[in-house]
């Protein structure tokens, strides 16, 4: 009996009765149901994230933020209600706990009465965080509190880039205002250097000029006491001058008086005279020739007289101003003490100011310096704070709330969440087919066994019947990827050869398990199945795995099916195939050999289970 004929028999065994057809029927459809329905199910489901009802609470009361009243909770809650990322329902707080009690919530957020007031105290002495309550239900569904703290983070991410955009044009307005203010702080600043430098170069004129000043008072101070000691001088001497021109002015009055008397006694003495020489018997002629004598002398008497008068009132007059002069010298000794006394406070506050004046210099040169650094420090610091207008403010406050942006690129990508779990979910379905095959195939004829002594044969029969029928499950597998879920392949040959190759692999070790252990193989089948289930990487990387498991799946096939189907599905590297492939054919052969070394056991020997039925049907 040859290959194709037992292939035959098989085949026609497994067609012989309607029952028998529609099992086979059932067994073939069972990969396709199972990972069509499955990658179905789960082609896109953050697509549908829109119909997953989620309860909104907005208790915000409001703050003032930014000198704004402002409530942040109704603007967050207008935005989601805008958007389609879930079904948003507002409702009140008791109306969400009932809801998430009752299933008709996955989950609900409330943003507290103080949401607005929390994120406001950014700018006081007393800032907290604002709370987003996020409450979940997993009797409702896991995943679904988990999609809920994702969504939280976002809206937490959307309102901190709110506050952080809006605050951070307040502080760019800020600081442009300081610009501003600095600006003129610095013309300000240059001002004062020059003011300074004006008044520090007048300051070394004061200088020379105190210096000048004190000299010259030191010396009016020595000219100052000289003229006091001669004023003083002068005024004994004046007083002694007054004094001797006060007794000249007593003996002048005296005879002054005489002399006024005298020709006061000569018209009388002339009148007697003339008298006595009337009396005396002279004539009128001779008393004329007498007083003609006599006029002469009285003449001079009166001149004398006169020139006596005139000497006593100049005497008189020198003597009154001897006497001023004296009180003047007197005047003039005190003026001339006072002034030296002043010339002396004079010299020394000269000296002071020609002292405070060097100080002065002194300070203003460092002033100038100092002003010169502040100037320089203001202009720098200018220089430092960017010039920008508006629109350039509003980018960089957009910039900062947002500073990253992702640019997401990638080697492959998979279409959707469906077609990035099609890899897995189509292996896993390969090896349900297989084992469900098993089922109803018989692993290895009894009958050729029997009748041939040809182990390899056998065992190729044996392996082809199932392969063959694993082929057509994988091809409407594929039919339905590709046509039915329209799932896009980078190479769509390569990929149907994959799973072509990945359920001849699996029936050859699927086979060998049979031919060496029967039912309990085919249970061990099963076993092996969940082992890959969570060995293959087919979801979470298989990096997290613990360690035992990490290694198995370095050695069971499927870890290796889904790696070659990803790289032929997605376009990636086509070289990770090959060895993909070589650890499938190693499986593939060792698995063979195994069978057949078995198949040869069976034609020598009998064991108790050919003669004892298994326990396991």
């Amino acid at each position: 009996m040859k290959v194709p004929q037992m292939i035959t028999a098989e085949l026609r065994r497994l067609t012989s009765t309607r029952m028998s057809v529609i099992a086979l029927i059932a067994l073939l459809a069972v990969p396709i149901l199972y990972g069509g329905l499955y990658l179905w199910a789960n082609q896109d489901p953050y697509g549908n994230l829109s119909r997953v009802p989620v309860a909104l609470v907005v208790d915000d009361a409001g703050a003032t933020l930014n000198g704004q009243d402002r409530n942040l909770g109704d603007e967050v809650a207008d935005e989601l209600l805008d958007g389609d990322t879930f079904e948003w329902h507002r409702v009140d707080a008791d109306a969400a706990a009932a809801g998430l009690e009752n299933g008709d919530f996955d989950f609900t957020v409330e943003l507290p009465s103080d949401f607005s007031d929390a994120i406001a105290s950014i700018s006081t002495d007393s800032p907290r965080q604002a709370d987003i309550e996020l409450r979940t239900n997993d009797a409702n569904n896991y995943l679904a509190s988990t999609i809920g703290t994702q969504a939280v983070a976002r809206i937490e991410s959307t309102v901190a880039s709110k506050v952080i955009d809006e605050a951070g044009l307040t502080l760019l307005n800020a600081l442009q205002t300081i610009r501003m203010k600095l600006t003129d702080a610095a013309t300000g600043a240059q001002q004062l250097v020059d003011g300074l430098g004006t008044a520090h170069d007048g300051a070394g004129s004061l200088v020379d000029g105190a210096t000048q000043l004190a000299d010259g008072t030191a010396q009016l101070r020595d000219g100052a006491a000289t003229l006091r000691d001669g004023a003083a001088q002068v005024s004994t001497g004046a007083e002694q001058v007054a004094a001797g021109t006060a007794q000249v002015d007593a003996i002048a009055d005296r005879v002054s008086t005489a002399a006024a008397g005298a020709a006061a006694l000569l018209p009388q003495a002339r009148t007697d005279i003339a008298q006595r020489l009337t009396d005396a018997g002279l004539d009128q002629a001779q008393i004329d020739q007498v007083l003609g004598v006599l006029d002469p002398v009285g003449q001079r008497l009166t001149d004398a007289n006169t020139r006596v008068q005139t000497a006593s009132e100049q005497i008189d007059q020198l003597s009154a101003g001897a006497q001023q002069v004296s009180t003047g010298a007197q005047q003039v000794a005190s003026g001339a003490a006072t002034l030296a006394g002043g010339t002396a406070t004079a010299a020394d506050g000269a000296a002071q100011l020609r002292d405070g004046a060097n100080s002065l210099d002194g300070g203003l040169g460092q002033l100038v310096d100092g002003a010169t650094q502040l100037q320089s420090g203001l202009a720098d610091g200018v220089a430092q704070i960017p010039d920008t207008d508006d629109a350039t403010r509003n980018a960089q406050a957009s910039t900062l709330s947002d500073p990253i942006a992702v640019e997401s690129s990638a080697v492959t990508a998979a279409q959707n969440y469906g077609a990035g779990l099609a890899p897995f979910f189509a292996a896993l379905a390969g090896w349900i087919g297989i084992y469900a095959l098993f089922l109803i195939v018989k692993p290895v004829s009894k009958r050729a066994v029997t009748a041939l002594n040809t182990p390899v044969r056998v065992t190729l029969a044996g392996w082809l019947t199932p392969a063959l029928l694993g082929g057509i499950q994988m091809l409407g597998l594929f039919g339905v990827l590709a046509w039915a879920l329209g799932f896009s392949f980078a190479n769509p040959l390569a990929t149907l050869g994959i799973l072509l190759f990945a359920s001849a692999t699996y029936a050859a070790i699927v086979l060998a398990l049979n031919v060496w252990l029967g039912s309990v193989g085919q249970f061990l089948g099963l076993v092996l199945m969940v082992l890959q289930l969570v060995t293959a990487g087919g979801t979470f990387p298989w990096q997290t795995l613990p360690g035992p498991l990490a290694a198995l799946h370095h050695v069971l096939p499927m870890g290796y099916v889904v790696d070659a189907m990803r790289q032929v599905m997605y376009g990636g590297d086509i070289s990770r195939v090959g060895l993909d492939l070589a650890v499938l054919a190693t499986w593939l052969v060792g698995a063979g050999i195994v069978a057949a070394i078995g198949v040869g056991r069976m034609t020598r020997f009998r064991t108790l289970r050919d003669l004892q039925p298994s326990l396991i049907g």
